[in-house]
C-alpha cells in the first residue's frame, strides 16, 4: 500500500499521518504537493477525481480516499491501539465527536481560509468569482461558539470521546493546528478545551510538519 499525502498544514492528510504513528504503522508516502498542483494532475484525479488528499492506493489498485474512511480501513487491519470503539456505544460516540468537529469546528474554519486567507484568494476567484471576505469574517464567530460548545461539553476529562485517545481527538487536533495556522485559535475562556489541545499536542504523534518560515508568512498575512 502507499499514501499519496502532502506534508503540509492541511488538516485531512495529517489525520491519516497522526493515525499511521498512533498505530505504530509504516506506509509508503508518496508526496503529492498542492502548491504544484499535483492533486489536479491527470494521474491524480485518475486516482481521486475530487483531486484532493490523503489518497490510499490498496495492492490490488484500489483508491480509497476521505481521511476517515482510510483510517478506518487501516483500523480493520491493524486493529490495536482501538481508535474507534470497542463496542457499539464507544464507536458511536466517537463517530458523533468527529461529525460534530467537522460541521461545528472545521467548516466555519474553512471558510475563514476560502474567504480571507491571502493564500487562497487565486482559488477563491476562480471558484465563486471572488473572496466573501465579510462571509469569512464572519465564520470566525461561528468558530468560536463552536470551541465554546466544545468546551463545555469535554469539561476536564483527558479525551474528546471515551477515556482514552481516539479518532475523534486526531480530528480536532489537526483542525486547531490547521487554525492556528492560518491565525485563528482557540478563544482564551475556554480553559478546558486549551487544557485538551496541549495535553493532545504534546504525543509524540503530533509532530507538526510545516517549516517554521511557512508557518511565520502564513500568520504574517493573515493579520
Amino acid at each position: 500500500m502507499k499514501l499519496y499525502n502532502e506534508a503540509d498544514p492541511a488538516p485531512n492528510p495529517r489525520r491519516v499521518r497522526i493515525f499511521l504513528k498512533e498505530k505504530g504503522v509504516d506506509l509508503e508516502l508518496v508526496p503529492t504537493p498542492l502548491t504544484k498542483r499535483a492533486h489536479k494532475a491527470p494521474e491524480h484525479l485518475a486516482r481521486n477525481p475530487l483531486g484532493q488528499v490523503p489518497v490510499l492506493e490498496l495492492d490490488d489498485g484500489t483508491h480509497l480516499s476521505e481521511s476517515v474512511s482510510i483510517c478506518r480501513y487501516l483500523e480493520d487491519l491493524h486493529p490495536e491501539p482501538n481508535m474507534f470503539g470497542r463496542d457499539a456505544k464507544e464507536r458511536a460516540v466517537v463517530d458523533m465527536w468527529i461529525r460534530r468537529v467537522e460541521f461545528r469546528l472545521l467548516f466555519p474554519l474553512s471558510q475563514i481560509w476560502v474567504h480571507t486567507h491571502p493564500f487562497t484568494a487565486a482559488v477563491a476567484t476562480q471558484t465563486f468569482g471572488q473572496q466573501f471576505k465579510e462571509f469569512g469574517a464572519a465564520n470566525r464567530k461561528v468558530f468560536a461558539n463552536g470551541c465554546h460548545l466544545f468546551d463545555r461539553e469535554i469539561g476536564y476529562r483527558p479525551f474528546m470521546a471515551p477515556d482514552r485517545y481516539t479518532m475523534a481527538d486526531i480530528v480536532a487536533q489537526t483542525t486547531f493546528d490547521f487554525a492556528r495556522f492560518i491565525g485563528v485559535d482557540i478563544p482564551g475562556d475556554c480553559a478546558a478545551l486549551r487544557d485538551w489541545y496541549t495535553r493532545v499536542s504534546a504525543r509524540p504523534s503530533a509532530t507538526f510538519e510545516v517549516p517554521e518560515a511557512l508557518l511565520q508568512h502564513a500568520r504574517s498575512l493573515s493579520g
